[in-house]
């Protein structure tokens, strides 16, 4: 037994018989308290995209437009299934010429047969289904560049803040030392103060950083569902985002052709209107059956043959045709749905055009972003290898010597300036890296072509925790 095991052991030895008895309870506690404690973990891409398109309205409400454009389908078919009916009409006996038919119990059942109209029905409903399906992938895919942009931007912006606090630490060494040549009169007061002037913006900068992650935790806490304190992006998650460009890409953009897929909808909906108002046969099918209770009218007195009373049990079927000739309400309704298909189509063909303007634009503004990024980059290279060329000449000197007109020797300041900005030059790479990052991300949405980046994330639902 080592030194710490036996003072562990008289302190506890030495405790009273009470506390003995409750320090299993207080350690129990603390053991659930801790488990209880949310943790925070990496998350990864793929799991946060499946949680948002889990979560969100926009999905829930276009799942609820593709369960509505199936029942619809169902509807239109269901016509020509023959339905059944029951139902009773018991009432008290009539008095004199009697007007109905008091029925312990009636049953009849109706269906189409054949229309016109019909067929462009159920044409219609198939496109809604298809423009729904559509729907449905154009509002995941929005999601996931959603959650996508926001998982990014918090990826990079918590690596900039790294290099945020590496900037603070520099700044106050910088203030040190500008302290100490101020106090002996190397440096005029000026210099301290311009020292702490960079910290003061130093600091602002780091403050700006903290406020953008914490709106991107919120984000993407109100999109996943996840407690906002838990979510730590794993910036490994991330695959690399092809450098697509517009005119090597076919657009095949979902919610384009969903619209376009609505419009073609709306114009079957219009033409089965249309042909309602034409002269042509719509022919049913119809069957009834009566149990009649002849007790309590007088249908013997006035229908009753002599020596034979009226039939409680009556039955009938048939066919019925009906020859439309002059219905003004059904060409009004052909006029409405005539004009709700011309809207559909003008606004598939806004939706083609808005998009053809954002893939341009997105286009351009990639040209540019990439330029910045390839800019950016060199910047921070180059401040990474001024500060190699400082921290040598403190250490080696600069070989000028100390003769009058020699250039002077570096002060340690000019290292924790060459540190700070090589700091900032990281942070503006970071960022510029992030801004392509995004224009990329909405040019392959706007493409159509974000599902194949989005099948490298495999993306997974997190399984429920057991109960």
């Amino acid at each position: 037994m080592n030194a710490r095991q036996q003072r562990t052991t008289r302190s506890t030895s030495s405790l009273p018989s009470t506390h003995k008895a409750t320090l299993p309870c207080v350690c129990f506690a603390l053991f659930l308290v801790s488990a209880a404690w949310p943790a925070s973990a990496q998350v990864s891409l793929g799991t946060v995209i499946a949680l948002a398109q889990r979560n969100s309205t926009s999905v829930r409400i276009a799942q609820a437009d593709l369960d509505k454009a199936n029942a619809v389908l169902r509807e239109t078919k269901d016509v020509y299934i023959p339905n059944f009916v029951i139902g009773s009409n018991v009432g008290p006996p009539s008095i004199g010429f009697t007007f109905g038919s008091p029925s312990i119990a009636s049953a009849t059942m109706q269906s189409l047969v054949f229309s016109y109209s019909q067929g462009q029905y159920i044409k219609a409903a198939r496109v809604g289904i298809e423009a729904a399906t559509l729907g449905l992938k154009d509002a995941k895919e929005q999601v996931a560049l959603d959650a996508s942009t926001y998982f990014i931007e918090l990826d990079t912006v918590n690596r900039e803040i790294e290099a945020a606090h590496q900037q603070a630490e520099f700044s106050q060494h910088l203030i040190e030392i500008e302290q100490q040549r101020t106090d002996a009169g190397v440096d005029p007061y000026s210099d301290l103060l311009q020292a702490r002037l960079t910290a003061a913006q130093l600091k602002l900068i780091l403050l700006r950083l903290e406020t953008r992650s914490e709106t991107d935790r919120a984000q993407l806490a109100a999109l996943t569902g996840l407690p906002k304190d838990t979510i730590v992006p794993d910036h490994a998650s991330i695959p690399a985002i092809p450098a697509i460009k517009a005119d090597e890409a076919q657009p095949v953009n979902y919610g384009v052709l969903s619209s376009q897929s609505e419009a073609h909808s709306k114009a079957l909906q219009a033409e089965g209107d249309e042909m309602a108002t034409r002269i042509r046969p719509l022919i049913g099918f119809g069957a009834q059956y009566n149990r009649d209770a002849t007790s309590l009218n007088n249908y013997n007195t006035y229908f009753g043959k002599e020596g034979q009373k009226f039939k409680a049990d009556n039955f009938s079927a048939g066919f019925s045709i009906q020859i439309p000739i002059w219905d003004f309400s059904k060409r009004s309704k052909s006029r409405e749905t005539a004009a709700e298909s011309l809207r559909a189509k003008v606004e598939a063909e806004q939706a083609q055009r808005q998009n053809d303007v954002q893939i341009a634009t997105l286009d351009a503004n990639i040209r540019e972003l990439d330029a910045m990024a390839e800019i950016a980059s060199l910047k921070q290279q180059i401040s990474a290898e001024q500060l190699k060329a400082v921290q040598s000449q403190l250490q080696y000197g600069n070989g000028a010597g100390s003769e009058p007109g020699a250039t002077p020797q570096l002060s340690p300041k000019a290292e924790q300036l060459a540190r700070i900005d090589q700091s900032q030059k990281t942070i503006d790479s970071l960022d510029t890296g992030f801004d392509l990052a995004k224009a990329r991300l909405g040019l392959l949405r706007a493409l159509g072509h974000i599902s194949e980046w989005l099948d490298e994330l495999q993306i997974r639902e997190p399984a429920a925790p057991a109960k």
